[in-house]
């Protein structure tokens, strides 16, 4: 156990010292070891799903008490069928195929020495999210598979949660013979921990935030780690001029509406001014629940829209409110795109192929999509089963980040008794 008179800086040297044990036994464990523990710690959390719930019931009291917004509080609700999917999540992370050892090239210098670049863990990777309880599930279970061993830092407001999920993921971990410390949950909320977590250098191999704007700069700031980042979900579906209108509907509605709080929703309406049917596409976001902002021209298509203002651009709303504006073809939208998105996922929906290309090709985001929902940005629905986060970043790893995105390589060289002229 922690000792919680430790500082803040002691606690996270310290668990920061057996997560570095932990990772060079976890690193060995053979695969099947590593894929029964996760079993093991998805039927932990079926079976302990009551005490998670009540665990949950005392965040989401506490978080409605301290004024929390609607789809923050969408974001930290556990029930039955989310604890169900989070179970299913661990138990297909341990049905993946591993990518530890693969060879990703191989080459014979002229010398004879063989040269493969192989795929290997990471090592200490911190975690520091907030509000979804379930990363403390997807994010033990990713690092656990891709050989590494995580320090875990959950939100004061989900800390309840965080410790029932915590505990049941430790059960099973330990019951396939793997030690406790390669998944550790920081037991303190003291905002002091985070800074030790992010300097903590000797220990960590990688940080990764998940949250709002604010966490996200913070990390940025002060970590002296490298740092995978998930910045906010200013996401865009364009409209164009060829679209299909039933698709369009069904589209946008869907990008907004389905979940509302989930980085993937669409936040930012983009309509081409010969597209024909705009009223009826903004009459239907209405109808289904949500505040429409629109500049002037939007705003002649329906008396209910709100002008909007400069600063919508640029805002992740996380709610079910759009902003909406009209937009003289493709090279617009690619322009208004360019300067607002926060390059996390944005979709095209038309009909003409060959402006679907352009917009593929032209929009620098990690996730660009023709003729889709913007809800699909997520690794479950990639194929990647959990995913630790969405990375907007160009290095390392972009889009969902699950295994692949946990590995580092090393270079293996072997040779036949060459010695250097």
């Amino acid at each position: 156990m922690n000792d919680l008179t430790q500082t803040p800086e002691m606690l996270i040297a310290t668990m920061g010292a057996r997560a570095r044990r932990a990772a060079a036994t976890i690193a060995q464990a053979s695969d099947a070891q590593k894929a029964d523990a996760l079993r093991r710690a998805a039927q932990a959390l079926r079976d302990q799903a009551p005490a998670i719930i009540a665990a949950n019931a005392r965040d989401m009291e506490n978080a409605a008490a301290n004024g929390l917004s609607p789809a923050m509080l969408d974001r930290l609700k556990l029930d039955e069928g989310r604890i169900a999917g989070a179970a299913a999540g661990v138990q297909q992370v341990a049905t993946l195929a591993s990518p530890l050892g693969s060879i990703i090239d191989r080459q014979v210098r002229p010398n004879g020495l063989e040269l493969s670049r192989v795929r290997v863990p990471l090592g200490v990777i911190g975690i520091i999210y907030e509000s979804r309880p379930n990363v403390t599930a997807d994010a033990a279970a990713l690092c656990l598979r891709a050989g590494n061993a995580v320090i875990l830092r959950g939100g004061s407001e989900a800390k309840e949660s965080n410790r029932a999920i915590h505990a049941a993921m430790l059960e099973g971990i330990v019951a396939a013979g793997l030690p406790a410390d390669v998944v550790q949950l920081v037991p303190t909320t003291d905002r002091a921990a985070v800074g030790a977590l992010l300097k903590a250098a000797e220990f960590v191999d990688l940080i990764v935030p998940r949250g709002g704007k604010s966490l996200v700069a913070r990390v940025q700031e002060e970590a002296r780690v490298p740092v995978l980042a998930h910045l906010d979900g200013i996401n865009h579906s364009y409209v164009d001029g060829a679209a299909d209108p039933a698709m369009a509907e069904k589209l946008v509605v869907n990008a907004k509406m389905r979940r509302t709080g989930i980085c993937g929703s669409t936040e930012t309406v983009l309509i081409d001014r010969a597209y024909a049917q705009g009223p009826a596409l903004v009459r239907a976001l209405i109808e289904a629940g949500c505040e429409v902002r629109g500049d002037e021209a939007v705003q002649g298509m329906d008396a209910r829209v709100k002008p909007a203002q400069e600063a919508d651009w640029d805002t992740e709303y996380l709610d079910a409110i759009v902003s909406i504006r009209l937009v003289d073809g493709l090279d617009e939208a690619i322009a208004h795109i360019a300067a607002h998105a926060s390059h996390h996922t944005d979709a095209i929906i038309t009909e003409d192929g060959a402006r679907a290309e352009r917009f593929l090709n032209a929009v620098d985001s990690a996730i660009v999509m023709w003729n889709a929902s913007t809800q699909f940005a997520d690794g479950g629905e990639f194929g990647l089963g959990a995913e630790i986060g969405i990375s907007t970043g160009r290095l390392h790893a972009r889009g969902p980040v699950a295994l692949e995105g946990l590995t580092t390589y090393k270079w293996i060289v072997r040779g036949t008794g060459q010695a250097r002229p």
